[in-house]
This record gives C-alpha cells, structure tokens and sequence, in this order.
C-alpha cells in the first residue's frame, strides 16, 4: 500500500522536521507528507537501512538525512543529537522546527503472562524513549517549534494481551501535557496523535496481512475499514503546521471512530 503523499499539498518552506522510524508505516508516511508541504526531514532507522535509505532515494539527499538510533538506549542520545546538529547545517540551519516521536514496538501478552523484561523493553521503547530524547534534543529545537508524540487506541480501549503496551501509551499522553506545560515559556507546542488500527506492517502486519483481523478491526469502526497509513501521516503533518499553532497539549484520536 502506498503511503506517498500527493504532490503540491503546501507551499515550500525551510523547516526540518526529526522523524524516529521514519523508513516504514506510519513514519513514512509522515515524511513523506511534510516533504509534500516542503519540510526537510531527519528520519532514523533502527535495523532496516534499506528502506530508510529508500526514502533518500526518492527525495534526495538535499532534503532528507537519515540515520542509525535505537531509541531504546539512551547512550546513543548524545552522538545522535550531534548528527542531528550537523545535518541540519547541511540544510543551511542551526536548529530543527519538529520532533516526531514515533518508533515503535509490539508486544502480544497477557497480563498473567508479561514479564519483567518484556515489560521493561517496552517501558524503554515507547516511553521512556519520548521523555528522555525530547530532552536530549531540546538544545537543537527551534523556540516556537512542535513535539509530536505518538500513542495508541489501546490506551483508550481494551485488547487483551495489550496491557504492558497501553500502559506505556497512556503514559506517552501524560507526558505531553506536562511537556506542553513546561515548554511553554519556549513556546514549543506538544500534542499527541491516537492511532486505531493501522494496516502497516506493525506487530507483524496483522492488522494489514490478516483478512480474518482486517474484517474484525474494519466492522468496529463506523467508516467501515480499517486505517491506512496516509490517514495518520496527513494528519501528523497538519498537526505540525503553524495553522494548528494553538493547538498545546492536545490529544487527537485518528481512530476513525473505532469502537465509539
């Protein structure tokens, strides 16, 4: 399925935006929709290169840099924002105008059955990832510029096997109020998007692979299918937008409608 955006959707500007996982689903399609408005981007791959490196390819490398980050190790933050530094002077800047929070990983575990590990590699994936590399990079983020934070429909309703996961995005969405809050005196805007199901290749493909769960997730949302990539990286992109500039703290379900 493709995730590219249309061409000409807004008119060119000099902003950078910082994307983690930005080679596949619901990362690629927001790259690819804020290079549609003229946005630079900064994308991170943790293992898969070849598709980061594609979108390289399909853009130019006078618009997108793309570089190695495991969000779950905080040890890498340091080199990682210095690169952040150096490939915006490539872009003829000394500051990036977004953070986009995005990399993500699945578990499937009952509550019984979680363990700690399992619970502590999605505690250092999907939360403490956002918190602290906000922070690393709040020395290289423009004043008025925007955090965005992904979380989930899971921490909002309920799939059994999902509870460590939901956890983990309902406190991503706690988070962004307290960082709304606390950097506002810099004006940076932070809000957070609530994906439902996506049909991207997330927790194996399942929800775009499996035509039994395709139809199940499909029936539970009133628009009838389940959601595509475009849906959220289009909306990601209007979100980062000055003329959602007023919108702080917010939290945007692109759900469809699922299980209202």
């Amino acid at each position: 399925m493709s995730t590219t955006a249309p061409a000409g959707t807004g008119p060119a500007t000099e902003k950078i935006a910082v994307i983690t996982g930005a080679g596949r689903g619901l990362g690629r399609s927001t790259a690819e929709h804020l290079l549609a408005r003229g946005t630079r981007v900064i994308g991170t791959y943790r293992s898969d290169e070849a598709a980061a490196r594609s979108l390289v390819e399909a853009h130019g490398a006078d618009r997108v840099e793309v570089l190695r980050l495991d969000t779950a190790r905080t040890a890498e933050y340091p080199a990682f924002v210095d690169a952040v530094r150096a490939a915006a002077a490539r872009f003829g800047r000394d500051r990036v105008d977004h953070l986009v929070n995005n990399a993500g990983t699945a578990l499937h575990a009952s509550f019984a059955e979680t363990t700690e590990e399992q619970f502590d590699e999605v505690l250092a994936v999907h939360l403490r990832a956002p918190y602290f590399l906000t922070q690393a990079m709040l020395p290289v983020l423009a004043d008025g510029g925007r955090v965005l934070n992904v979380s989930s429909g899971l921490a909002h309703f309920v799939v059994p096997g999902s509870s460590a996961y939901a956890v983990m995005k309902a406190g991503v969405e706690v988070m962004s109020r307290y960082q709304a809050v606390e950097l506002g005196e810099r004006r940076i805007r932070v809000n957070t998007v609530v994906p439902g199901a996506i049909a991207t290749d997330f927790s194996g493909g399942m929800v775009r692979d499996d035509p039994g769960v395709n139809a199940a997730v499909a029936a539970s949302i009133p628009l009838g299918r389940v959601g595509r990539p475009e849906d959220v990286g289009g909306a990601v992109a209007l979100l980062l937008d000055d003329a959602f500039g007023w919108a702080n703290g917010a939290t945007v379900e692109l759900t469809g409608g699922q299980r209202l």
